[in-house]
């Protein structure tokens, strides 16, 4: 069986988490799917791909291996709504984002088997993110976790229109600090991408769940548009592209990075 994730240990105070790039389908959850869930079509194609440079820059890396609609690794095991009066997609998803059917007419997912896909897949995940955030907090006195996501720019069911470019959350300011939201949103204001602060996206439970800034933890969620670096039709990769809007998050990872070293060095009351 593959590992349910992939890690790079890295030696700054950032951990990248990448919980919906796995393609991976389990023989028996294969075999139970309609060909639309084994296309697996709201994976955030190539997001591992993107970021590849980050692991250059001493970033730890966090890569699920498996897809989504095994489990949502950035849903509550508890399987709690994160946005009141939106569709959800559940932890363990049985319609994709235009609403066809995962599963085979008749199938379900009982109880049974959504406590052994949280034991198999998302404790794991989970239990070396947390093990990984509080290294990080021993080792330099506070920790960084940017989650890192991508969505094709039109999805009728989730939102209306078309999505910005750049999509930062941080939970309406509950995850992170503002000096650290302003930031952010220079560099993207001031790059050739449009962008917004918590608007559709504000961060999901990976987010919510680990950001605690007075405990010296800062978490933010990038959700891009994958029009940015490939076809969202085909899903070509886009190389050009994609060298183009690296260089963006590379800017974007190094202004969180320098911000957050210069805030705890001068203001480290916030993080006791």
């Amino acid at each position: 069986m593959t590992k349910p994730f992939a890690f790079h240990q890295g030696d700054s105070p950032l951990l990248i988490s990448v919980p919906h790039g796995g393609r991976e389908l389990p023989p028996d959850i294969h075999e139970r799917m309609t060909a639309t869930g084994r296309s697996i079509p709201d994976t955030d194609w190539q997001v591992n791909r993107l970021y590849e440079f980050a692991q250059s820059t001493g970033a730890s890396m966090l890569l699920a291996n498996y897809s989504r609609y095994v489990i949502d690794l950035n849903r509550s095991s508890a399987d709690a709504a994160l946005y009141a009066n939106q569709v959800s997609s559940g932890l363990i998803p049985t319609q994709s984002f235009s609403g066809e059917d995962l599963y085979q007419l008749g199938i379900s997912i009982d109880q049974a088997e959504k406590l052994r896909r949280t034991s198999s897949y998302w404790q794991p995940y989970h239990d070396r993110m947390e093990a990984c955030l509080a290294d990080l907090r021993e080792q330099h006195g506070y920790a960084l976790l940017w989650d890192a996501h991508s969505i094709r720019g039109e999805v009728p069911t989730l939102f209306a229109g078309a999505l910005p470019d750049l999509n930062i959350g941080t939970n309406d300011g509950l995850s992170c600090l503002p000096e650290i939201e302003d930031a952010l949103m220079r560099v993207a204001s001031g790059s050739r991408y449009s962008a917004v602060l918590n608007g559709r996206f504000k961060g999901g439970f990976i987010t919510r769940h680990y950001g605690a800034p007075t405990q010296g933890v800062f978490a933010i969620q990038l959700e891009l548009a994958q029009r940015c670096y490939m076809d969202e039709h085909t899903l070509q990769y886009d190389a050009a592209a994609a060298r183009n809007l690296a260089v963006v998050i590379e800017q974007l990872l190094q202004a969180y990075l320098s911000i957050a070293a210069k805030m705890f060095s001068s203001a480290s009351g916030h993080c006791h």
